[in-house]
């Protein structure tokens, strides 16, 4: 019997109505629709300072950055949906992942969260450029991290004009796209699982 994979999506953003939120909302449900057990989790219940190696040294890895890494080592794999600032990563999703990544152990054992872990990624932009710019930079930091970023993409233009009142996307191109990473990302999580239970 197949295992029925866990994934985790949050958006690399906590403002009310953002694009990279609406995207995850579209992808939470495409996964489900496609079988995934879904977690759809916000950034905002997670709050940590500007990662500061002074700040660690003196008071350690925040409570904060464990809680999220311990719900990454939960699930088969992760989907993040980044809106796009200044033509790369906003900065609320490179401090969480770059204080993630500094977790190397927890109750005395080695404990590396990202490491083997299936990504996929979904950019969005209030203009024609989609985001692919942060996608791409997302895509090396996560590779970085010793991620398995999945090649299929979901990239949404002119966000303020791509859902609809259900909250879908109008362009069956994005859905196509959409569908496509939601399928790759839940096979490669149900081949590469390296779950730790909670």
């Amino acid at each position: 019997m197949a295992v029925i994979p866990k994934i985790l999506v949050f958006a690399g953003s906590i403002r009310a109505g953002a694009c990279s939120g609406r995207t995850a909302d579209v992808a939470q449900k495409e996964l489900a629709m496609q079988g995934a057990e879904v977690t759809r989790i916000s950034l905002a219940d997670y709050p940590l300072p500007i990662l500061d190696e002074d700040l660690e040294k003196e008071k350690g890895v925040p409570e904060n950055v464990f809680k999220l890494a311990r719900q990454i080592a939960a699930h088969d794999g992760l989907l993040i949906a980044t809106p796009e600032y200044n033509g790369s990563i906003p900065p609320l999703l490179k401090n969480t992942i770059d204080w993630v990544s500094r977790v190397r152990t927890d109750g005395g054992r080695s404990f590396r969260p990202f490491t083997g872990k299936p990504a996929g990624l979904c950019s969005s932009s209030k203009g024609h450029f989609a985001g692919v710019r942060c996608i791409n930079h997302l895509r090396a930091v996560l590779v970085r991290c010793q991620m398995e970023v999945v090649t299929p993409e979901c990239s949404v233009p002119e966000g303020g004009n791509a859902f609809d009142d259900d909250g879908n996307f109008r362009d069956e191109r994005l859905n196509r796209s959409m569908e496509h990473l939601c399928r790759t990302l839940i096979e490669t999580s149900r081949l590469l699982s390296t779950r730790i239970e909670a």
